[in-house]
Order: C-alpha cells, then structure tokens, then sequence
C-alpha cells in the first residue's frame, strides 16, 4: 500500500496532526509572540535531531532513496542556518532546553534507527508531509507569521515531499501513528 493511503485509513490521527490550534492562531494572528517563539527554538531542536536521523538514514537506505535523503539532508542544514539567523533576529536562546514534546520526538527518532529501512522512509515522509501540510493549512498566516507560513510551504518543499513518497515503499500504520502522535504533542507544546 502506498503511503499516501495512510492520510485515508487514519482521517481521525491526520487530522489532529495538521489542524492544530497553534496552527489556526498563526493563521488567524491571535498566538501570542511568545508561544511562536518558543515553539520556533524547539523546531530548531528538532531540525537538529531530524538531520541526525535523516543522515544515517541515507548511509542505510536502498540505493533509490539516496538521491532525495541526501537532498534533504542539505535541506536541513540550510534550514538550521536559517534557524540562526531568525534566532538572532528575534532575540531567541537556540540553546535553550528542550521541552518534554521535543525529547520525546528524538526519542522516537533514535528508536526509528532500529527499524528497518522502509519503516523509517514512511516515518520520515509522515514528518514532512504532517510539517506541509500544517503549514498549508495556515496559509496565507496573519501578517505577523506570513513569512514563516511562505517559508515552510514553497513548492520545493512539497517536491521534496512527493519524493519521499515515491521511495517509501509500503506504509506502516503503526509508525504513521506514532509520527502523527507525536506531532500532535509538539503543536501543543507551546500553547500549554
């Protein structure tokens, strides 16, 4: 089964991975600066230890993988660049600790290391598609969010997306619900 048939079996969990509240507040203009603030320094965190992942991922994966892990993986270290540079901007502490929601998605990627390739392939496009996807649903983004909501949405991006789709192999209910489980966390991090 392709992956893509995960968003179908399982409406219910890609819902409350795409449609969150901190989502609709940066859409409509109420989250409050400090919440975004906080949530963009644990995405940085997290880019961090995606990059991590993603990078043994490609030295394990199937030839025909290697192109669009290795291009994602260049991704992530512009992206932590960006992160920086936006950190430095805004004034943020990219050093600061990480939150409970943060911790327990890199624990989940350091448990995917153990899973076979595939599995961490169908993790890995649940990831970014939830990451898409959310983000396209906030589109166009209060003044305020604009930029960012542009940013995490530009076509590139969703090619990026649609090439891990075609590498994925068969998807895995069971991690495609621990990745939309645990990007439901990380949405709500900043809000509570």
């Amino acid at each position: 089964m392709p992956v893509a048939e995960l968003l179908t079996r399982h409406p219910d969990a890609w819902r409350r991975a795409t449609r969150a509240p901190f989502l609709d507040a940066v859409r409509d203009g109420t989250l409050p600066a400090g919440a975004f603030d906080t949530w963009l320094v644990q995405d940085a965190h997290f880019v961090a230890d995606l990059l991590r992942f993603q990078a043994r991922l490609l030295a394990r994966a199937p030839r025909p993988a290697s192109a669009v892990l290795a291009a994602g993986c260049v991704a992530l270290v512009e992206e932590l660049a960006w992160f920086s540079s936006v950190a430095a901007g805004r004034g943020l502490d990219l050093a600061a600790p990480r939150l409970p929601a943060t911790v327990a998605y890199a624990q989940l990627l350091d448990r995917l290391d153990a899973a076979d390739a595939g599995t961490a392939l169908t993790a890995l496009w649940t990831i970014e598609r939830t990451y898409l996807d959310a983000w396209s649903a906030a589109l166009p983004g209060a003044p305020g969010y604009r930029e960012f909501v542009e940013h995490w949405t530009v076509p590139g991006f969703a090619a990026y997306v649609a090439g891990l789709a075609a590498v994925a192999g068969d998807a895995d209910d069971a991690v495609f619900l621990e990745v939309t489980a645990a990007e439901e966390a990380f949405w709500g991090m900043a809000l509570s």
